[in-house]
C-alpha cells in the first residue's frame, strides 16, 4: 500500500477550507462568544463593561416567572405542529402519488405557495383575514350564526391560531419530502403488490410507508427540533407573545431579553439551555433513525 504523504492531507483540506472558515466564522465562534456572555453582565452598548457573575443569569432565568409557561408553550408548539407537518402531508402525497404531467405540477405549485411566501407578509394577511371586526373568516363564521371568535386576542385560541399558521406554511415542504421519498421506491415491487391482490391501503400501509420511513422520521424530527422555532415570526408580528403571555415560547423569551430589555447575559444564558436541551434532543432523534428507518436494500 501506498504511503500517506503531505499532500493526501493538505489537498482535501485545502478544497474545504471555504467550508470550514465558514461554518466556523458563522456557527462555531458565535456559540463560543454567547456561551462566555452568558456569564456576564452586558447591556449591548459598545462602551458598557461586560461584567462577569457567573452562574447568576442562569439562577435568574430559573426563578423568572415567566419561563414555566413559556416552556409548556413551546413543547405544544413542538408536538402540535406534527399533524399538520406529518400527518397530513403523508396522507396528501399518499393521495396524489398517481397524478402525472399537468395536474402535478399544479398540485405542486399549489401546495409549495405557502413555503416560498415571507413569513412577515403572511402574517400581515392573516392578522386581517382573523380580525374580529373586519376579518373575512369572522363573516365566514357569522353567516353560519356562530358568534365572533377572537383568534388573535383569546388566550384560550391565541396559540392553536400560531400553530395552525404555522403548521399551514410547512405543509407544503413537507408534503413534497414525502412525494420525492415515494418516487424513488422501485415501481416494480409495488406493481407486483397490487398484482398479488394488495388493495391501496395495504399498498399504502405496509410497503409505501414503510420504505419512506426516513422521509417521514426526517421531517418529524426536523419538526421537533424547530417548530417552536418557526412560529417565531408569527408570534412576534401578530401577538407579541400575548394576550396574556398565552402565545410566548422560549425563543420569543430569548429575543424579549436580548433586544426588548437589552439583558445581554439572559438571553444568550437561554440560548445555551436551549442549545443544551434540543442537542439533546437531536442526539436522541438520531438514534431513534438509526434503529427505525427501513430502507430499501
Amino acid at each position: 500500500m501506498r504511503r500517506t504523504t503531505k499532500a493526501d492531507i493538505i489537498v482535501p483540506v485545502f478544497f474545504l477550507s471555504p467550508a470550514l472558515i465558514t461554518l466556523a466564522l458563522w456557527i462555531y465562534f458565535p456559540l463560543v462568544e454567547a456561551f462566555w456572555l452568558s456569564f456576564h453582565d452586558w447591556n449591548m452598548m459598545p462602551t458598557a463593561a461586560k461584567t462577569f457573575v457567573g452562574l447568576q443569569n442562569y439562577e435568574r432565568l430559573l426563578e423568572l416567572p415567566e419561563m414555566g409557561p413559556a416552556a409548556i408553550n413551546t413543547v405544544y408548539y413542538t408536538i402540535g405542529l406534527l399533524p399538520l407537518t406529518v400527518g397530513l402531508p403523508l396522507v396528501i402525497a399518499l393521495m396524489t402519488q398517481r397524478l402525472e404531467g399537468f395536474q402535478r405540477n399544479i398540485y405542486r405549485t399549489v401546495i409549495f405557495l405557502p413555503m416560498i411566501m415571507a413569513p412577515v407578509v403572511v402574517s400581515v394577511i392573516w392578522r386581517w383575514l382573523l380580525s374580529a371586526d373586519y376579518g373575512l373568516v369572522n363573516k365566514a363564521i357569522t353567516s353560519f350564526g356562530i358568534p365572533k371568535v377572537q383568534f388573535l386576542n383569546d388566550p384560550d385560541v391565541a396559540l392553536w391560531t400560531i400553530l395552525f399558521l404555522t403548521g399551514w406554511k410547512l405543509i407544503g415542504f413537507s408534503t413534497l419530502v414525502f412525494a420525492a421519498a415515494i418516487t424513488q421506491i422501485d415501481k416494480n415491487v409495488m406493481e407486483a403488490a397490487r398484482m398479488d391482490g394488495a388493495s391501496e391501503m395495504k399498498l399504502s400501509t405496509n410497503i409505501i410507508i414503510p420504505l419512506i420511513s426516513p422521509a417521514i422520521l426526517f421531517v418529524g424530527f426536523l419538526t421537533v427540533l424547530h417548530g417552536a422555532q418557526w412560529s417565531f415570526v408569527y408570534i412576534n408580528v401578530l401577538t407579541r407573545g400575548g394576550p396574556l403571555g398565552s402565545t410566548t415560547n422560549l425563543f420569543y423569551l430569548l429575543y424579549e431579553y436580548g433586544f426588548g430589555n437589552f439583558a445581554v447575559g439572559w438571553s444568550t444564558a437561554a440560548g445555551m439551555l436551549l442549545f443544551a436541551g434540543f442537542g439533546i434532543i437531536a442526539v436522541g432523534c438520531l438514534r431513534l433513525m438509526q434503529r427505525h428507518a427501513t430502507y430499501a436494500n
